[in-house]
């Protein structure tokens, strides 16, 4: 079995063989076996409940204390030994009704959920806001994911990278819908924390009030934790208040989300930095069992080039917003540089502008293609003034005086690395020149500041001087101490570091439970299986993915008012109906191999079941061929596709979308409801003496026998 097997699916396969060649000649091992495979059936199809992994296991070893020479004996040790190798694996199918490897059809994931880092159920949460069930959705968002309104306006959103609706025109805007609902719950008064558990009597101590450390403290919090976060910052947020902009992520939105906490009793301690103000042997005392360090990575990289401090105006990027984001908004130059390609460089420039920069040019060693920024940030951007300066390698910051004059540059050309993808930028020689400025913010990336840590004795850190860390349940070097974040793996992504945090609340609550702690990384949860809105398949294909409205340019470039205006109702409600609903319909491709392959007939066109070579797709295609026979439907293996005789039509749907409807027909004589015209056509022309006609209308085999009867009686 390959790693990337599934156990539960290799050992139905298994279970199935031994039954099929008659081996198990004990009566009693043949229906042991039976009911386990009924068992691991329900297990693979989401149907199983907690009781079921012990019943397998009895039967098992019921199999097993038989006579050695029986082939149930063997059976059975078969099954006792998967189910001791693959225990989490089994547990999880029950647990997140998921299965990782897709291998169990009815439990294969959606990509958009998989790709989540920390898990959330994205078809569930965007058929809720479909059917208008924002409150509902958030609901199904914040069992993953504690800050469903600050992901929806700053989120990298990797689900939309592996939205399978782009393989057709453009992926969901499953970013932009949780930020919708988010807004319209809190507006509503229906954004409300969950119930928690009761009070356990244990403490524990989080260190770092950024998105990381405040989603562990939230799941904490619900199971019962008593949680004290404490922040060397006057306020919480860590880099989503001091490194985004307001322009992105307003103050407001962060402090309701945060509020949320301070409901479920998270205490908060500003101004209190570990190893300055505090010491951990101090919160020992004060009775905390746990710490989690979630510091994040605050301190810049030096660019390394002369001048850099030699004058006072060289501002470096993640010190600068932070200044401007605890109310500091004095302008750092009229003519600013950026150095850098990342979103934090595209802050600052954008920052530089609002706060009343004539110029801002950014200057980065690549091109636009290899940009890490997000896209939609460099183009707004841009709108804005921002001047973009690709292949440039800045030489040496400039001036006299402590006054800074300008950066001395060399243009750059990529070429190849061995052992490498990506092009490696060179400078050209004898391309000198200066771009004259006033003020430059160097933008290159971050990294831990370890001051307050590096003394604790015993933490182990890694050669990029992070926290080594076990990826799984987060533990660090030291018993009952911690990490996540940007401590742990370097700059990364809000969504990254609240994944992280929700599974450092688990391996905490299994440190002070004395639970032996998982060994593989927790697959996501299946929510919830949302009946499929219905749409007619013109719909499905020519909704688009609305625009994003804008602040007017010119607020943009003079306020720190929000750029991204949101979505109208109308709007969040039609791009929820354009997702495909892959937590159902697997692409597997049977549906269409049955129709082209088996019925001849060809009527589906699903271009984007293809994942590394998408073609054309078109659902309403399906019409102008289908004969609404239903073996697609009756080949699917997870319901996606339908077929239904409802109000005296035959109505054919994948995941809701109805892709081809006719009227039944009647019988010419009796009036007996019967198939489409359709398809009695495509059986008439392949048969012979069956589906005849009167009139030229369709016959029932009753009626036509009883017809083809008294045609012999009188020809006798």
């Amino acid at each position: 079995m390959t790693e990337k097997s599934c156990p539960v699916a290799q050992l139905i396969q298994d279970l199935e063989q031994v039954l099929a060649s008659g081996r198990l000649h004990d009566a009693k091992n043949y229906r042991r076996g039976e009911e386990i495979l009924a068992l691991l059936n329900d297990v693979a199809w989401g149907r199983a409940g907690q009781e079921h992994l012990p019943a397998i296991q009895h039967l098992a070893e019921e199999m097993h204390l038989e006579d050695a020479t029986d082939t149930g004996a063997e059976t059975g040790g078969h099954i006792l030994g998967v189910l001791s190798d693959a225990a989490e694996l089994f547990q999880s199918h029950i647990e997140t009704h998921n299965c990782a490897t897709g291998e169990c059809v009815r439990l294969a994931p959606a990509p958009c959920q998989m790709t989540c880092p920390a898990g959330i159920d994205v078809p569930t949460y965007v058929s809720l806001i479909g059917e208008g069930r924002d409150a509902e959705a958030i609901e199904v968002i914040r069992k993953d994911n504690p800050f469903p309104w600050v992901c929806g306006l700053v989120c990298t959103r990797p689900c939309e990278f592996m939205c399978v609706r782009g393989r057709i025109d453009k992926p969901v805007s499953i970013k932009f819908l949780k930020a919708f609902a988010s807004e319209r719950a809190l507006s509503w008064g229906q954004y409300k924390n969950p119930p928690k558990a009761p009070d356990n009597g244990q403490s524990v101590c989080v260190v770092g009030a950024g998105p990381g450390g405040m989603s562990a403290a939230y799941y904490l919090a619900l199971k019962g934790y008593r949680v004290r976060v404490i922040e060397s910052q006057p306020s919480a947020g860590g880099m989503i208040l001091l490194g985004i902009p307001r322009y992105r992520l307003p103050r407001e939105v962060i402090d309701r989300e945060v509020a949320m906490l301070q409901d479920l009793g998270v205490a908060f301690s500003f101004n209190t930095r570990l190893g300055r103000d505090v010491l951990m042997e101090d919160l020992r005392q004060e009775g905390f069992a746990a710490f989690l360090l979630a510091i994040g990575a605050h301190k810049a990289y030096r660019l390394g080039i002369p001048g850099e401090d030699d004058f006072p105006q060289v501002l470096d990027a993640i010190g600068f917003l932070r200044t401007v984001a605890l109310g500091n908004r004095a302008v750092p130059g009229k003519k600013v540089i950026v150095i850098g390609g990342g979103n934090v460089a595209i802050d600052a420039a954008r920052t530089s502008l609002r706060l009343g920069a004539e110029t801002v040019i950014l200057a980065y060693r690549r091109t636009r293609h290899e940009m890490p920024a997000d896209e939609e940030e460099v183009e707004q951007a841009e709108e804005e003034g921002v001047e973009m300066r690709f292949l440039t390698i800045p030489e040496a910051i400039i001036g006299q005086d402590s006054r800074l004059e300008g950066l001395r540059c060399l243009r750059a050309e990529l070429v190849a690395q061995e052992g490498s993808s990506r092009m490696r930028p060179v400078p050209v020689k004898g391309s000198d020149f200066v771009i004259e400025a006033d003020a430059v913010i160097p933008a290159i990336g971050q990294q831990v500041d370890t001051e307050g840590i590096i003394q604790l004795e015993g933490l182990d850190w890694t050669r990029r001087s992070t926290i080594d860390t076990n990826m799984v349940s987060m533990e660090t070097s030291l018993p009952g101490v911690f990490a996540v974040g940007d401590a742990v793996t370097g700059p990364a992504t809000v969504i990254e570091a609240i994944g992280a945090g929700k599974r450092a609340a688990e391996g905490i609550d299994r440190y002070l439970s004395g639970i032996p702690q998982p060994k593989m990384p927790p697959v996501p949860v299946r929510r919830g299986r949302i009946t499929c809105q219905s749409l007619s398949a013109n719909q499905k294909m020519t909704a688009k993915r609305p625009e994003m409205a804008l602040l007017h340019i010119d607020r943009r470039r003079t306020t720190f008012q929000q750029v991204e205006l949101g979505y109208s109702e109308q709007d969040a409600r039609d791009e929820a109906g354009r997702c495909l609903r892959c937590d159902i319909c697997l692409r597997c491709g049977k549906c269409v191999e049955i129709c082209r392959d088996k019925m001849g007939v060809n009527a589906l066109e699903m271009g984007y079941f293809d994942f590394d070579h998408p073609v054309e797709t078109d659902f309403r295609l399906t019409a102008e061929r289908c004969i609404l026979c239903g073996a697609c439907a009756a080949n699917c293996p997870t319901g996606a596709m339908q077929i239904d005789d409802r109000d005296g039509e035959r109505v054919l749907s994948l995941c809701g979308t109805v892709l081809n409807h006719e009227a039944l027909t009647a019988c010419a004589m009796c009036g007996k409801q019967m198939e489409p015209f359709r398809y009695l056509e495509y059986v008439r022309k392949r048969t012979k003496g069956i589906g005849q006609l009167i009139d030229n209308r369709p016959v029932c085999d009753a009626c036509g026998r009883q017809s083809a009867a008294k045609v012999m009686q009188s020809e006798s």
